[in-house]
């Protein structure tokens, strides 16, 4: 479907609003004599020893022109060196000087400062929201990973707090996605203080996913029965989502399941859940019962069962 015109306002609306935020619409960055664009570039440079300037035009699609006026005035100023590859003398490739390399690390640390600053002013869980809100964009439009590089998430026990985020990501997540009202969040809660309520160290567990130090993600493991494990509030900040955060925390729940003597592992999820399904799919588990729908959590619920063998 195309966007309509007020996706486009939207979007525009929210640039005029950030760079506003950001401090870019003056005419030096961070009090320097040089464009956000320029500052890029050299933050480019500043990468590795040499960059050769084709690659450098393409990796951040400047126009010719623009680019080779912009190291004309780097040059000028001390900031950069030209000459002609020793790998190919068709290409130029470009240094930071020593200069260069000192106006890089001012730059920098003056715009880390000012993030700091503004990040300051924030509170811990609005910046977790304002932290996966950046994954996201960054995933949909740019290369569909989520921010962070290719660090794996990592598990963690919960620690003092996560329960209540847990509680609180799960309503807000299925209010937003899929319109459900506040006795699914009450059903979460209630889930959560059995857990804590009736804990067996043994044979029960929980775990926070991190990604970059964040949370994304949560999954419980519990008793069902003696002989079955059930897997329980599995959720993934949608900023993480693509990261293998889900299948890193039901492997665990599953490994966890069998090693405590389980011989089967079970959950309930719905007929909404689709990307999960998959997660599961690939997890050995299979899709054993459908419920018929009923009435639930403001919506009609289309229950399914899935289980695997441990």
């Amino acid at each position: 479907m195309e966007p309509t015109m007020e996706d486009v306002a939207a979007v525009r609306a929210f640039n005029r609003f950030y760079t506003g935020v950001i401090g870019v619409l003056g005419e030096g960055l961070v009090d320097s004599p040089y464009s956000l664009t320029e500052a890029r570039v050299i933050f480019e440079l500043a990468q590795r020893d040499e960059t050769e300037v084709l690659a450098l035009r393409r990796a951040m699609g400047l126009d010719a022109g623009y680019l080779s006026r912009m190291l004309a005035r780097f040059e000028s100023d001390g900031l950069v060196t030209r000459e002609r590859s020793a790998a190919d003398a068709r290409r130029q490739v470009v240094r930071l000087t020593p200069r260069g390399r000192e106006v890089f690390a001012l730059v920098d640390e003056r715009s880390a400062g000012e993030v700091r600053a503004l990040l300051a002013g924030v509170s811990d869980a609005d910046r977790a929201r304002l932290l996966a809100a950046m994954r996201t964009v960054e995933a949909v439009l740019g290369d569909r990973r989520p921010a962070g590089g290719t660090a794996g998430p990592v598990l963690r026990p919960p620690r003092p707090g996560d329960l209540g985020w847990i509680v609180e990501r799960n309503g807000a997540l299925y209010d937003a996605e899929c319109g459900w009202d506040r006795t699914y969040e009450a059903l979460v809660a209630k889930v959560v203080a059995g857990y804590v309520d009736d804990h067996d160290p043994e044979r029960e567990n929980a775990w926070i996913a991190e990604l970059d130090g964040e949370r994304v993600g949560a999954v419980f493991c519990v008793r069902r029965d003696d002989d079955v494990a059930q897997l329980r509030l599995l959720h993934v900040e949608p900023g993480a989502r693509g990261a293998g955060v889900g299948a890193a925390l039901v492997d665990e729940c599953v490994r966890f399941a069998g090693n405590a003597g389980y011989s089967e592992i079970m959950l309930w999820t719905t007929a909404l859940q689709r990307p999960a399904h998959r997660v599961y799919a690939r997890a050995g588990f299979v899709l054993a019962e459908e419920e018929p729908p009923v009435a639930r959590f403001g919506d009609t619920i289309h229950g399914q069962v899935w289980r695997r063998r441990l």
